[in-house]
C-alpha cells in the first residue's frame, strides 16, 4: 500500500492534526469525557463486539471499535439512525437518493466503502435481519439488499459500537466490511421525553419529532424498558426549471427528500429467575410511509393522455415500510465463570408499492369492441410487495479453561437461521397491457406507437415474478482468546456454515494485541469471511413491456438464477463471495487525557456479487445470424432487454482509519476535541463472465465500474470540538466528504462532484439536570454538492437536475436548523 491514494493530503491531515493537539496538550490536565446528566443512562465506556471474552474500553481492543454513546447523540442533530452515524463515524456512508423508487426510504448504509450487504449489524449482540427491497436503480449498493437501519428509533439506543475490521469467523455471513452493534437502553429511574422542530433554509421539509422513553423495575434486578417515537418530514425540492419539455419552463420534476411519516414502538426487557439465571427479549415495530416522485412525463409523450393530463404529470410513488423483530432468550452463569446464553430472534420486512397520478395508456387507448377506444384507466394502483423474514437460533457458551497456570477464554456456539423471501403481484392495471394482456393485439398510443403497459412510474410486480421461496443454514463457531503474556494477546476464531442451496464453508482469524507499555499498543489481524448470495439475490425478478429495436412489444426482465434467460447466457447459479482481509494499528496515549489511533486494512473479495449492466440486442444488420448472439437468445425469448445477479468481479479495498481525542478539564469546564479520519480506495481487479456469449465488459460495463470504485467518497473525516460549561454545551463538529463521480446517466462522460466540507453547530442549555433545550444548524455554510456540468451532462441540467443523482453523499437539501426540548421525570 505505498502507493495508496491521496498520500499528500494525508500528510497535512496528520501535521494538522499533530499540531492541534499539541498545543492543546500544553494545557492538558487528567481528566476524563463528561459524565451524562444525572437520571440518563451513564455514557457507555466499553464495548462488547469483536470479542466473546470479557468486555473492554475500545482503546484496549484487538480490532478497531468505535463508540458512539448517549451524549454523542444528543449532540449530533439528524434524527434518523443513518444519518447520525454518516455524522459521527467517518467509514460509515448514508447516500442520499431520489428518482429511485423503494431506495428513497430504504437508503444504502455502507461500511469502509464496500456495499450494504457486506455490512453485519446486530441489536444488542444478536443479527438483525435484513430489507425487502432489493437496490436495482443506479445507486450506491445497486444490487444489494442490506439493513434497513432506520428502522431503529433514537430513542432506544443506548450506545453503538462499530468495528471495523472483516468479522466472518466470528459473526457470520456479510461481516466483510465489519459489523455494527446497536445496544438497547436498560433504565428504569425514570420518563425522558424528547421533542424536535426544524426546516431548511429554503423554507421546505419541515421537520417535527417526538418521542418518550420509559423504563420500568421488574423485580428486584430485571427491568422494562419501552420507546415509543413518531416523525414527520416534509418532502425538499432542488429541481431546476425544465427547459426542455415545457414551454415556457417551469419545475417539473421533485428531487430531494420525499415526504415521510414515521412510528415506532422498541422494548428492552430482562426478567431474573435466580440469582444466575435470567430471561430476556427485544425488540419493536415500525412502519413508515414515502411519498415520491418518478420521472415527468411531457403533454407530447406517448406515455400520457391528453385527456387526462394535458399538461403533462409527475407520476407520483407511495412507499410503505413494515418492520418487526422479536427476540428471547435465556442467559445463566456456571460455575467457574462460565456463562450460557440460548435465543431465538425473529425479524420481518415489507415494502408496499403504491402508485399514483399515473395511468396505464393501453388501457386507455385500447380498441373497444364495435369501434372506438375504451378511453378509461385507473389513475392510481396497488403496485406489489416484497416480503423478507428471518428467523435465527443461537446457543452459546462461553468462559475460562485452565492448562497449568494459564488461562483460555473459549466461546463456542451453534446457530441455525431460515431466510424466506416473497412477492406479491400488483393490482392488474399496473402491469397489464390492455385489459387481456395480449401482445398481439395492436394498441396504438397519441403519437401512433405501440403504448405502454402498466402504471407509469413504477410497473406493478406481476403474477410471472410472484415467489415465495427460502433456505436455511446451519454454522458452528469456536473462539479462543489468550493472554501469553502481560502485554501480549492472541486470539482465533473459526466457523463452519453449511447451506441448504449451495453448499458449505469455512473461515478464519487470527488476532493479536501487543502492549509494550501502557502509552503505546499495536494490534493486528489477517482474517477470511465470505458473504452468501442473499435470498433476495436468488429469487427477486421484475417484469415490464416495452418495445424492443425492431419496435417489436416484447418484455425487459430483471431475471432471477435458473430462469430461461440466465440459463440461455450461460449464467451459473450463485455462489458465495469470499475475502481475505488484514489489519495492523497501533494505539499512543501519551498521556491519561489523550488517544490515537491508526489502522492499515486490506481487503480481497473475490466473486463478488453484483447486478449486471443492461444486457439489449445488437443494432444494425444480423446477416448471417451468429453476428448478433444477444438478439439471437433474447428474440426467441420475447425479452427485449434483461439484467440478473451474477458473480462478476474481484475487488480490492486498501484504507487507513484513524481516531484522536484529546479532553481538558479546568474549573468545571470540559472541552473534548476529536479526529477521525478515514482513508479507504476500492478497485475492481477484474471482470468476469461465466457466459460464452457476454465479455466481462459487458456484463459488468465502465458505468457499473465507476459507481463501484468512485461512488463513495474515498477520504471522509470528523473534526469536533464539545465544550461544557456549567449549564451550557457547545458543540461544533465539521465533516469532509472526499469527491465522487458517476457516469451511469450521462457515459461515457464521468461527472466529478467535488470534495466538501460540512459544519455542523448545536448549543446546549440546561435549565436543571432534567430539562434542557437545543438549538442547531446542520450545514452551517449552506453548501452543496457540485452542479452537473451543462454541457457534457446533457441532457439531465436541462430537464432539471442541478447537482446530482446516482451518488450524492451530502444531500440537496442545503441549511437545515432545529430546536429540541429534553424532559427527564
Amino acid at each position: 500500500m505505498t502507493n495508496y491514494p491521496g498520500s499528500p493530503h494525508l500528510k497535512r491531515t496528520l501535521l494538522a492534526s499533530a499540531l492541534l493537539l499539541a498545543l492543546n496538550s500544553t494545557y492538558a490536565q487528567q481528566g476524563t469525557a463528561p459524565a451524562a446528566r444525572s437520571g440518563e443512562d451513564t455514557p457507555a465506556s466499553v464495548v462488547i463486539l469483536g470479542s466473546r471474552s470479557t468486555a473492554k474500553t475500545s482503546l484496549d481492543t484487538a480490532a478497531p471499535v468505535g463508540l458512539i454513546n448517549i451524549k454523542d447523540m444528543q449532540t449530533a442533530g439528524p434524527l434518523e439512525l443513518g444519518k447520525l452515524l454518516q455524522t459521527l463515524d467517518p467509514s460509515f456512508n448514508f447516500s442520499s437518493t431520489f428518482i429511485s423508487d423503494g431506495t428513497d426510504i430504504i437508503r444504502p448504509a455502507t461500511l469502509r466503502g464496500l456495499g450494504p450487504d457486506q455490512l453485519l449489524v446486530l441489536v444488542n449482540g444478536k443479527r438483525r435481519h435484513q430489507q425487502a427491497l432489493v437496490n436495482v436503480q443506479q445507486t450506491v449498493g445497486r444490487g444489494s439488499a442490506g439493513t434497513d437501519i432506520n428502522a431503529i428509533p433514537l430513542s432506544a439506543i443506548h450506545h453503538i459500537e462499530v468495528l471495523r475490521d472483516g468479522a466472518a469467523a466470528q459473526y457470520g455471513s456479510d461481516a466483510i466490511a465489519g459489523v455494527i452493534n446497536i445496544v438497547l437502553k436498560t433504565q428504569t429511574n425514570e420518563t425522558q421525553l424528547s421533542s424536535s422542530v426544524g426546516t431548511t433554509s429554503e423554507g421546505d421539509g419541515d421537520l417535527i419529532s417526538g418521542s418518550a422513553n420509559k423504563g420500568f423495575k421488574l423485580g428486584e434486578n430485571g427491568y422494562l424498558n419501552l420507546s415509543v417515537e413518531g416523525r414527520r418530514r416534509n418532502e425538499t425540492n432542488r429541481a431546476g426549471p425544465d427547459t426542455l419539455r415545457v414551454d415556457p419552463p417551469r419545475v417539473t420534476q421533485r428531487i430531494g427528500d420525499s415526504l415521510a411519516k414515521d412510528a415506532y414502538l422498541w422494548w428492552n426487557a430482562a426478567l431474573p429467575i435466580d440469582d444466575s439465571s435470567e430471561i430476556y427479549s427485544f425488540g419493536g415495530v415500525s412502519k413508515r410511509t414515502g411519498d415520491s416522485a418518478g420521472f415527468f412525463r411531457s403533454p407530447g409523450d406517448g406515455r400520457t393522455v391528453p385527456a387526462v393530463y394535458p399538461n403533462g404529470y409527475l407520476p407520483n410513488i407511495l412507499t410503505t415500510v413494515k418492520d418487526m423483530s422479536f427476540a428471547v432468550g435465556y442467559k445463566r452463569e456456571l460455575a467457574n465463570d462460565w456463562k450460557f446464553d440460548v435465543s431465538v430472534n425473529h425479524g420481518r420486512s415489507e415494502l408496499g408499492f403504491h402508485e399514483r397520478n399515473s395511468i396505464n395508456v393501453s388501457y386507455w387507448y385500447e380498441p373497444k369492441p364495435g369501434g372506438g377506444i375504451y378511453a378509461e384507466s385507473p389513475l392510481e394502483a396497488d403496485t406489489g410487495k416484497l416480503k423478507f423474514n428471518q428467523t435465527t437460533f443461537n446457543a452459546d457458551i462461553r468462559g475460562p479453561i485452565k492448562f497449568g497456570d494459564r488461562t483460555v477464554q473459549l466461546a463456542t456456539g451453534f446457530e441455525y437461521r431460515s431466510d424466506n423471501y416473497a412477492i406479491e403481484a400488483g393490482d392488474p392495471v399496473s402491469y397489464q397491457y390492455g385489459r387481456t394482456n395480449n401482445p398481439a393485439i395492436k394498441i396504438f398510443d397519441q403519437v401512433g406507437g405501440i403504448a405502454a403497459s402498466g402504471a407509469q412510474g413504477f410497473p406493478g410486480y406481476t403474477p410471472g415474478t410472484e415467489v415465495d421461496q427460502g433456505r436455511h443454514n446451519i454454522a458452528m463457531y469456536l473462539d479462543a482468546e489468550h493472554n501469553i503474556t502481560e502485554k501480549l494477546l492472541v486470539a482465533a476464531a473459526m466457523r463452519f456454515e453449511k447451506y441448504s442451496d449451495f453448499g458449505n464453508t469455512t473461515t478464519g482469524k487470527l488476532s493479536m494485541r501487543y502492549d509494550p507499555s501502557r502509552q503505546f499498543g499495536m494490534r493486528g489481524s489477517v482474517s477470511t469471511g465470505f458473504r452468501a448470495p442473499s435470498v433476495q439475490q436468488k429469487f427477486y425478478s421484475s417484469v415490464s413491456t416495452n418495445l424492443n429495436s425492431a419496435g417489436v412489444l416484447t418484455e425487459t426482465l430483471t431475471a432471477r438464477e435458473g430462469s430461461p434467460v440466465t440459463r440461455a447466457f450461460g449464467i451459473s447459479p450463485l455462489k458465495e463471495e469470499t475475502s481475505k482481509s488484514a489489519s495492523i494499528g497501533m494505539i499512543v496515549r501519551p498521556m491519561p487525557n489523550f488517544s490515537v489511533t491508526a489502522d492499515l486494512y486490506r481487503i480481497d473479495i473475490d466473486d463478488r456479487i453484483v447486478f449486471s449492466s443492461n444486457i439489449a440486442p445488437e443494432s444494425g444488420a444480423c446477416v448471417p445470424a451468429s453476428k448478433c448472439p444477444i438478439k439471437s437468445i433474447l428474440d426467441p425469448l420475447k425479452v427485449g432487454q434483461a439484467q440478473f445477479f451474477t458473480n462478476a468481479i474481484d475487488t480490492t479495498t486498501d484504507g487507513l482509519d484513524m481516531v484522536a481525542e484529546h479532553t481538558t478539564k479546568w474549573s468545571g469546564s470540559t472541552l473534548v476535541l476529536s479526529g477521525q479520519m478515514s482513508f479507504s480506495k476500492t478497485e475492481v481487479k477484474a471482470r468476469k463472465s461465466q457466459s460464452p456469449v457476454l465479455t466481462g465488459a459487458q456484463l459488468f460495463d465502465d458505468a457499473q465500474v465507476t459507481l463501484i470504485e468512485r461512488g463513495q467518497p474515498r477520504k471522509k473525516h470528523v473534526l469536533a470540538a464539545d465544550y461544557t460549561t456549567g449549564p451550557w454545551n457547545v458543540n461544533t463538529r465539521a465533516n469532509y466528504y472526499g469527491a465522487v463521480q458517476g457516469q451511469g446517466f450521462t457515459a461515457p462522460y464521468i461527472q466529478t462532484w467535488e470534495a466538501k466540507w460540512l459544519v455542523d453547530m448545536s448549543l446546549r442549555y440546561a435549565f436543571t439536570k432534567k430539562i434542557s433545550a437545543s438549538i442547531g444548524v446542520n450545514n452551517l455554510f449552506d453548501t452543496y454538492p457540485t452542479e452537473w456540468d451543462k454541457t457534457k451532462a446533457a441532457p439531465f441540467p436541462q430537464l432539471g437536475f442541478t447537482h446530482c443523482w446516482e451518488t450524492c453523499p451530502i444531500g440537496i437539501n442545503g441549511r437545515q436548523m432545529y430546536a429540541k426540548l429534553d424532559w427527564a421525570f
